[in-house]
């Protein structure tokens, strides 16, 4: 059986030092990634202390929501996608003065665009919170803390030119590391300025300002990188150039697919807010949901960002046979380390939950209703991360409008799925978004299979079945040693990080030797690839 990482050795050997650049580079980005993720999860720990998931903190959640949608519209990681490409060809093609050129002009287009929908936004406040009732049974609070977060649209719109610069300059590890002191400022603002201040609603305002000027700090952290570059930005703003309208145009698929994933997060604030308890249901969703997001973010993004590369080449080549391999090798690679993953989750969500966010304001109550979500969210973890390879490789072969047309299928059905399973409880809400990633990953699926074909979709499915197998009964005997050590050494943090830390380790030995019994090579595929990093 090929593997992915079998497809990103070249033959050529002119290409063998491009390759361990872009291993190197990977490596870097997942590490950087990955404690980034860990941060998150310290920033969210620090907040669940202060503010726990009851009352007023439903109002900053919810008052996040819509700057967090428009980011996902028009800025960010969707400006710079777009962006890359266009650049990337330019400079190719030595047209360096006019690279920058078009680089600038989209930079102060960005400023102004984005600055002006950002002043509007700050106006509309009051109306765009209306829908969501009374978050934190403070609606005058969630429009103010709306108004305090805007201006994060503006400012990742201009990160994202910036970091979409250097990236095509091979320059990963800054901007890779920016998201880390993001969430640095935000953690030593709220421990050094919560308990300063005196009031709940105050301490909220706090907390967006902090959020505003960890943004502000991860746009200006790269910059000086920036003068070490063949190029400037200037000030000129050229939109007649036929590139800026090239950029403006890629921009609109890859944004509607991103925006729309925000989209369906939106509706689902909607639902726990109007619909379920508006001071509990938004805030303990959204703690559910950055711990879901942790393996997402360590696992599935990694083998994409390894992957994604090879599929573009392969597909410009129209090595078609390559890329199904390659892909297929992805797919399996993500069940082997995401499957575990979510049944861990799921039979370990509330000694998680407890271990994590249990202090402070967050209570015992609180710690089951995170700790149901964060298992309804597990259901649909491996089939988030498939959604996710599936969605790259459909921009490798330049068919970027059929994930688009399933994100805005998803929007609808997480709005049907809201309004059956809103009735089982907070947790439901989780469950409607399992659910849609379970049919958006089989449609996704079909497509490909349609555009290029799948490789070997029967032993696909049976490497899928050996991985279940082997979970659950990692999973299983985890779930024992906690219970057998919970029981011994009872409460307490050192006591819950024993016996949680030993039900893990017990978890990794158990599945990685039922993998290597059941002959399972995605784990040699996986220590290969750590091999391949590490050449000089």
């Amino acid at each position: 059986m090929e593997t992915p990482t079998d497809t990103t050795i070249p033959s050529q050997k002119g290409e063998n030092g491009h390759t361990r650049r872009i291993a190197r580079s990977t490596a870097v980005f997942s590490l950087a990634t990955a404690v980034s993720r860990v941060l998150g999860l310290v920033r969210e720990m620090v907040s669940a202390y202060f503010f726990g998931v009851s009352g007023l903190i439903n109002a900053f959640t919810v008052a996040i929501q819509i700057p967090n949608l428009v980011r996902a519209l028009v800025a960010d990681a969707a400006l710079s996608g777009a962006f890359v490409p266009v650049f990337s060809e330019l400079l190719e093609r030595g047209e360096r003065k006019r690279a920058w050129r078009v680089a600038s002009t989209l930079f102060w287009l960005t400023l102004l665009v984005l600055g002006g929908i950002t002043a509007v936004f700050i106006l509309l406040a009051p109306l765009l919170m209306r829908p969501f009732g009374d978050p934190g049974g403070d609606y005058d609070l969630a429009v103010a803390l709306s108004r305090v977060l805007f201006p994060i649209v503006v400012l990742l719109g201009l990160s994202g030119i910036v970091v979409g610069i250097l990236n095509t300059y091979h320059h990963f590890a800054l901007p890779a590391l920016a998201p880390v002191a993001w969430n640095l400022v935000i953690v030593l603002g709220l421990v050094i300025g919560v308990p300063r201040i005196e009031g709940e609603s105050a301490q909220l305002y706090l907390y967006a300002g902090v959020v505003v000027v960890g943004t502000l700090v991860q746009l200006l952290l790269p910059i000086p990188w920036l003068r070490r570059l063949d190029g400037r930005l200037t000030m000129v703003i050229d939109w007649r150039d036929p590139a800026v309208r090239r950029v403006l145009v890629l921009m609109v698929p890859v944004t509607l697919t991103i925006g729309l994933v925000n989209v369906n997060f939106l509706v689902d604030t909607l639902f726990a807010s109007r619909l379920l308890d508006p001071e509990l249901a938004p805030a303990a969703i959204d703690k559910a949901f950055r711990l879901y997001m942790l393996p997402q973010g360590v696992f599935a993004v990694a083998v994409t960002t390894v992957l994604f590369p090879t599929l573009a080449r392969l597909a410009a080549r129209g090595d078609t046979g390559s890329l199904r391999r390659a892909l297929d090798g992805g797919l399996r690679q993500i069940a082997f380390l995401l499957i575990p993953a979510g049944l861990l989750s799921i039979v370990l969500a509330e000694p998680i939950v407890e271990l994590v966010y249990q202090r402070g304001e967050f209570t015992a109550t609180d710690t089951t209703i995170v700790a149901q979500c964060l298992q309804a969210f597990s259901i649909g973890l491996v089939f988030n991360g498939w959604m996710l390879i599936l969605n790259r490789s459909f921009y490798a072969v330049q068919t970027n409008w059929v994930p688009t047309a399933i994100a805005l299928g998803a929007v609808g059905l997480n709005a049907a799925f809201d309004t059956i399973f809103y009735r089982l409880g907070i947790w439901g809400i989780p469950l409607a978004t399992s659910t849609v990633n379970v049919v958006a990953s089989v449609v996704l699926l079909v497509m490909m299979r349609r555009r290029v074909g799948l490789e070997h979709v029967g032993r696909t499915l049976m490497v899928v079945l050996r991985v279940t197998v082997s979970s659950a009964l990692a999973a299983g005997l985890a779930f024992a040693t906690w219970y057998g050590l919970d029981a011994v050494f009872g409460a307490g943090i050192v006591a819950e990080m024993v016996s949680l830390g030993a039900a893990f380790a017990v978890a990794g030995v158990v599945y990685l030797g039922a993998a290597r019994l059941l002959g399972l090579r995605e784990l040699e595929t996986l220590l290969l690839l750590r091999a391949r990093r590490e050449e000089p």
